[in-house]
């Protein structure tokens, strides 16, 4: 990377709003064990805009709960804690989006390949000994924040990358490491770094691509849930071309690509939670 190009997207990771405090309060409670729900409820109470959105989602079709939530407490209670606090991270995620992009970036399908691959890393590592699914959730949801960036401070290069991969199927971050000299992976890793996240997640989300990848269950969880995303087209991220499991990840998750979608069952009330979570 040069000199040019690495102050250039310091500038623009610097201009990305910084997660509200009350998301920041929220993710240290997460790393809390000896966190209960009454601290969560206390940090959602003092947060107007995240409490009305988290108690939109709740009394959506989506959770069919026989009667009208209208309290924070309430809603842990009905919905339960990690739920409640996978919503918080999710609106606050969604509110660092720019609404509109010169880059022709669909934010709305974006959105849904983000949630899709944030609830899909967090069910993979159910599954293993070591992963945390709470901090695979993150890692999945925030995976591509990288594009967001670009959209809004590089336009036209991340434009012509996407239509690159339009026009010959080749890889999103592949165009980018060619047009403008980095790929979405290294600058998503700079802003989850700049928003103060655990190491391990912005490691998670620094290693996406290569024959490289660190093997561990979360970078195996997210790799696999973004392919199975891509694949099975919830929602859509720019990026058309599916990767192969590498043989580390295959071990650890049961099989290949085709075989970790068949053993996860039916994904469609994934996809509905998905649709929910985007409208907010």
């Amino acid at each position: 990377m040069t000199p040019e190009l690495s102050q250039k997207l310091a500038a623009a990771v610097d201009a990305m709003p910084a997660f509200p405090k009350s998301v920041q309060k929220i993710l240290e409670l997460t790393r809390d064990v000896n966190c209960s729900p009454k601290d969560l409820v206390q940090v959602i109470d003092h947060d107007p805009v995240v409490m009305v959105k988290i108690l939109k989602v709740v009394n959506s079709a989506y959770y069919a709960l026989p009667r009208k939530i209208t309290s924070m407490n309430h809603a842990v209670v009905h919905l339960g804690f990690n739920p409640i606090k996978n919503l918080a991270l999710s609106i606050a995620a969604i509110g660092m989006l720019p609404a509109s992009n010169a880059a022709g970036f669909d934010s709305q399908q974006y959105l849904l390949h983000s949630l899709s691959t944030a609830g899909l890393a967090k069910k993979l590592a159910l599954r293993l000994d070591d992963a945390d699914p709470m901090d695979c959730f993150i890692a999945g949801l925030l995976h591509d924040f990288g594009k967001a960036v670009f959209a809004q401070f590089l336009p036209a290069e991340f434009r012509q990358a996407l239509e690159r991969c339009k026009s010959d199927g080749s890889s999103l971050h592949l165009a980018l490491r060619e047009g403008i000299g980095v790929d979405h992976a290294v600058v998503g890793a700079m802003l989850v770094e700049k928003w103060r996240f655990a190491p391990v997640l912005v490691e998670s989300i620094r290693n996406q691509f290569g024959d490289d990848l660190k093997d561990t269950e979360m970078v195996a969880s997210v790799f696999a849930a973004n392919q199975i995303s891509k694949k099975m087209e919830f929602g859509f991220a720019g990026n058309p071309h599916v990767d192969a499991l590498s043989p580390a990840m295959a071990k650890r998750l049961g099989g290949d690509l085709d075989q970790v979608i068949a053993s996860l069952g039916d994904l469609t009330p994934l996809f509905e939670e998905a649709k929910v979570f985007a409208k907010l």
